[in-house]
């Protein structure tokens, strides 16, 4: 009769276990977001040398993954408008979720160095976070 408790609880604590780890899953496979730039470079030599490399950095610790560029001053790629003007450099960064961003954005290091792109660039950003499949 024992060994009939042990394996019900057995099964019991596997159950449980499966479905908190159902949750956990769940709860990590929530969408990406997309942080858009739109950015008007006033000044690229200035730009790429003294705002890209530390924005990059600073982007990549907080999960920031650049997946589109293009533009001037940006990857060679082009930017065609659809409706209305194209702007003249777009960014598209992947972020885990939209409390990244945030946390990126408002990163005291992030601030700093915005404050000298802003000497170069003019911008226009937003965040979309991706549908669920």
């Amino acid at each position: 009769m024992e060994k009939r408790y042990i394996a019900v609880l057995s099964v019991a604590a596997g159950t449980a276990i499966g479905a908190a780890s159902s949750h956990a899953l769940n709860a990590q496979t929530s969408p990406p977001v997309y942080f858009i730039g739109e950015i008007d470079v006033t000044n690229p030599d200035g730009y790429a040398k003294e705002y890209l490399p530390k924005a990059r950095e600073i982007i990549k610790a907080h999960g920031g993954r650049l997946v589109a560029a293009g533009g001037a001053a940006g990857s060679g790629a082009e930017v065609v408008a659809v409706d209305g003007e194209p702007p003249k450099r777009v960014v598209v960064y992947q972020y885990p979720s939209m409390e990244a961003v945030q946390a990126w954005r408002h990163d005291p290091q992030y601030q700093q160095v915005r404050k000298v792109g802003e000497r170069y660039a003019t911008y226009r950003t937003f965040a979309v976070q991706a549908l669920q499949k």
